[in-house]
């Protein structure tokens, strides 16, 4: 069955974008990263919310093409500790920190924290743009506790030490397949599937 849509992806991460592909699962839409996009100067996400990050850097890289563009922000909320890490999730330990330091930054806050304190959520925002102008933004997050040290070996950025209740394990000791189906952009990327693949998406 030929697409019924391209979109192009605001990333030159190949990694992000074999994960979108995934999550499509087989639905004819062709996703591709914004051509040229390593050419382009990066759209600077210094907004205060996941939405602002997201709507801008839609916007920003739609100018560039004539093809719709989705573009996510998103990281992880711990309410204990007013929020944070949140739009700085990629940056809390420095510009240059690993996972591991970011990791190790989090739980070096949360010592000491117990109970309904160590709560915590991951946030994705993800926006539709075409041509500088904002079509349709869709969110949604998943809830879980911050676990005392990391555990698993999948996965990246604080899923060692997001532990999933539902499955009763951390988002890194959970499958592929597992987290496509149950992560805050999975979640949030099928709520577009379906705005895509509707009679009538205006686009």
């Amino acid at each position: 069955m030929p697409p019924l849509a391209r979109i192009e992806v605001a990333t030159s991460n190949p990694g992000k974008l074999r994960e979108y592909r995934e999550l499509a699962g087989g639905q004819p839409i062709q996703l591709e990263s914004v051509a040229g996009i390593e050419a382009v100067d990066p759209f600077d996400e210094t907004a205060n919310t996941f939405a602002e990050n997201s709507a801008g850097k839609a916007l920003y890289y739609s100018r560039f093409t004539q093809e719709p563009v989705i573009a996510d922000d998103s990281g992880l909320v711990v309410p204990a500790l007013g929020g944070a890490p949140g739009v700085h999730s990629a940056r809390y330990a420095g510009p240059n920190a690993s996972d591991e330091d970011r990791v190790s930054k989090l739980l070096a806050e949360m010592r000491g924290k117990t109970g309904n304190e160590r709560r915590a959520r991951f946030v994705c925002i993800l926006t539709l743009a075409q041509a500088g102008r904002a079509i349709a933004v869709f969110s949604d997050t998943v809830e879980g506790v911050l676990a005392d040290r990391p555990s698993g070996t999948d996965g990246f950025g604080y899923d060692p030490i997001f532990y999933f209740e539902k499955l009763g394990k951390t988002y890194a000791q959970i499958s592929q397949k597992e987290k496509n189906e149950y992560s805050h952009r999975g979640r949030a990327f099928r709520n577009l599937l379906k705005f895509l693949l509707s009679p009538d998406p205006y686009i």
